[in-house]
C-alpha cells in the first residue's frame, strides 16, 4: 500500500516503535522506514490519528533547525524529544504531556504555524513516544539547554553553544522617552505585523516600562527586531529598544492589562487586575510619520488619546478624547499638603491647570491637567507613590473641570488656578521635556545650575530638604547634575521643595526624575 499516510510512518512494519540511527551524511537522526515524502495529495483517504503527545510535522523548509521545530512546541509546555527527517522535510516532536500536545494542535488549527516564513502542517502521530538514540548528542544538548533555560536555570557551558545557535522567539522590549502610555494592546498591534504574537508580559524595571513578547517562531522575532529596534511608536517619543531574551518560553498566569497569553483565552484576570474589555477599540491616527505608518501594510497606531484611554481600560473611538483631564488624588497627608506641592509634583507629567483640595475632605484633591493624556500619564506614574509619608491614590475623576470658588468667597486658599503659570514644563510643542519623562526615582536630574554653585552647596541644599544624599555627579558643563537620594520618597520630597528654587541671580533650579543611576 503505497498510499500510507504521513501520520502512520513506521507502523506498517508491525512495530509501534521508531527504529532510528544516525545517518552519517546529515548528522541527523533518520528513520528506517519508507516514509512518504511529505506529499499530502492522498491524505484525504486517511483517518486522523487519535491524540498523542508525539506530533508529526510536515512541509518543513530544508534549512529548518531542531531549535526552530522545538520553538513550535515550547509555548505549550515542555518538549521532551525531537526527531528530524532532513531529506523528507519532516519532524516528530514529543511533548511532556498529551494535554500540552492537544493544546498545541488546537491552537495551530486556528493559526497556521510557520517556520522561516513557510507554513508547516502539524498533526498527531500514531506513536505514543519517541525512542531515539541516546547517542544523538546534539539533539539532546539542544533539548537540555532549552529545558534548563525554561526552568529558570542556567545551561552548562557545553549546551550554551547549542542554545546560542537557537535564536529565541522571545524579545525583550524597553521603551525610552515614554511620554504617552504604551499598552500591551499597542505592542501586540505593532509586533503582530511580523508573525503570530503568542504571549506578552509587561512590567517596570529600573524605572522603565519593559515587555517580554513571544512569537510563535524565532524567525519572526528576528524580523521584528531588525525592523523595529530604535523606531519611535509616536512622533519623537516612545522609542523601542529590542533585544533577544534569554528565555525561550514565557509562563503567563493571568490575562489582564499587564500580561496576556493569546493561546489560552480562558486564563483568569488575577487579583485586583481589571479583566480585559474586549470592546477596547483602536482609534487610528492619520499620522504617517509615526511608527506604524512606516511599516508597509501596517495599520496606523492607536492615537495617543486612544492609547491613554485604552491604558485606563476605557473604550476610545476615533474622534473622542477618551477620558477627562481631571484626577482625584486621595490619602494625602492633610497636615502637609498644599495646592503648590501638588502642582509641582503632578507638573512633572503635564501642565497642571487647577488644583482643589476638598474643603470637607482635606486628604483628597482634584487636579485638572491640560488634557486626558497628561492625566493618564500622571496617574500611571504617581498612583501608589509616597508623598509626605502617605501612599497616595490617583484615579481619573468623573469631573470634566475643576471649578473655582465663586467671586468673593474665601475657601482658605484650597483652590488655585495655575492656567497662566510660567512653570509649565510642556507649553512648547515638541519641547525636549516631552522626551525626558520618567517614573519617580531616587535619582534626580538638576539643570539651570549657576556657574558658581559647588557640589557641596547642592548636597547641603538637598540634605536640608530632609533626605540623605547618596551620590552626586556634575555633567561636563556643570550646568546640569545628577543627585541620588536614599529613597524614592526622599527624591519626591526634594523635587517638591526644590524645583524652581531660586539659586540667586534670578536663576531657578530645575528638578526632574532621572532614568540614570550614579
Amino acid at each position: 500500500m503505497d498510499g500510507i499516510s504521513d501520520v502512520a510512518v513506521g507502523v506498517k512494519r508491525g512495530s509501534d516503535e521508531l527504529s532510528m540511527y544516525n545517518s552519517p551524511n546529515s548528522g541527523m537522526s533518520s528513520i528506517s522506514d519508507g516514509a512518504s515524502n511529505g506529499s499530502d495529495s492522498k491524505k484525504l483517504r486517511v483517518e486522523e490519528a487519535p491524540p498523542s503527545r508525539v506530533l508529526h510535522i510536515r512541509k518543513l523548509p530544508n534549512e529548518a533547525s531542531e531549535t526552530e521545530v522545538i520553538a513550535l512546541g515550547l509555548p505549550f509546555g515542555k518538549v521532551t524529544n525531537i526527531l528530524t527527517l532532513k531529506g523528507k522535510n519532516q519532524a516528530f516532536l514529543e511533548m511532556g504531556t498529551e494535554e500540552a500536545a492537544i493544546t498545541m494542535v488546537n491552537y495551530y488549527t486556528t493559526v497556521t504555524p510557520h517556520v522561516r516564513n513557510v507554513p508547516v502542517f502539524i498533526q498527531y502521530s500514531n506513536h505514543k513516544e519517541l525512542k531515539t538514540d541516546a547517542g544523538n548528542q546534539r539533539t539532546q544538548a539542544v533539548l537540555q539547554a532549552v529545558s534548563a533555560v525554561q526552568s529558570g536555570g542556567s545551561p552548562s557551558s557545553d549546551v550554551q553553544e547549542a542554545l546560542a545557535a537557537a535564536s529565541s522567539p522571545v524579545l525583550r522590549i524597553i521603551i525610552d522617552n515614554m511620554f504617552y502610555p504604551v499598552t500591551l494592546d499597542v505592542l501586540q498591534q505593532i509586533f503582530s505585523k511580523f508573525g503570530t504574537v503568542m504571549k506578552i508580559i509587561t512590567f517596570t524595571k529600573n524605572n522603565q516600562f519593559q515587555a517580554l513578547l513571544q512569537f510563535s517562531d524565532p524567525v519572526n522575532a528576528q524580523q521584528a527586531k531588525l525592523a523595529l529596534d530604535g523606531q519611535n511608536i509616536y512622533n519623537s517619543c516612545c522609542t523601542l529598544r529590542i533585544d533577544f531574551s534569554k528565555l525561550v518560553n514565557l509562563n503567563v498566569k493571568y490575562n489582564n492589562d499587564k500580561s496576556r497569553d493569546y493561546t489560552r483565552p480562558e486564563l483568569p484576570a488575577g487579583d485586583g487586575q481589571p479583566s480585559l474589555d474586549p470592546t477596547v477599540a483602536a482609534a487610528f491616527s492619520k499620522d504617517s510619520s509615526s511608527l506604524l505608518g512606516k511599516i508597509p501594510g501596517a495599520l496606523n497606531p492607536l492615537s495617543a488619546a486612544a492609547a491613554a484611554a485604552a491604558a485606563a481600560g476605557r473604550v476610545a473611538l476615533a474622534g473622542q478624547t477618551g477620558s477627562s483631564g481631571v484626577l482625584l488624588v486621595s490619602n494625602l497627608n492633610e497636615e502637609m499638603v498644599t495646592p503648590q506641592s501638588l502642582f509641582t509634583l503632578f507638573g512633572v507629567y503635564g501642565d497642571v491647570q487647577r488644583v482643589k483640595i476638598l474643603y470637607n475632605k482635606k486628604d483628597s484633591a482634584l487636579i485638572q491637567m491640560s488634557d486626558a493624556n497628561q492625566a493618564q500619564l500622571a496617574m500611571s506614574h504617581l498612583n501608589g507613590q509616597k508623598m509626605y509619608g502617605k501612599i497616595i491614590r490617583v484615579t481619573l475623576s468623573k469631573h470634566q473641570t475643576v471649578a473655582l470658588p465663586r467671586d468673593g468667597l474665601d475657601d482658605q486658599g484650597l483652590t488655585k488656578d495655575y492656567a497662566n503659570s510660567p512653570l509649565h514644563r510642556f507649553k512648547k510643542p515638541g519641547s525636549k521635556n516631552f522626551q525626558n519623562i520618567f517614573p519617580p526615582s531616587a535619582t534626580l536630574h538638576l539643570s539651570n545650575i549657576p556657574q558658581d554653585v559647588t557640589e557641596d552647596d547642592l548636597r547641603l541644599l538637598f540634605s536640608n530638604a530632609g533626605g540623605t544624599v547618596k551620590a552626586f555627579k556634575f555633567f561636563q558643563d556643570r550646568k546640569m547634575a545628577l543627585i541620588q537620594m536614599s529613597t524614592v520618597e526622599e527624591a519626591i520630597q526634594a523635587l517638591i521643595d526644590l524645583h524652581n528654587y531660586n539659586m540667586g541671580g534670578n536663576q531657578h533650579l530645575r528638578v526632574s526624575f532621572s532614568k540614570s543611576t550614579i
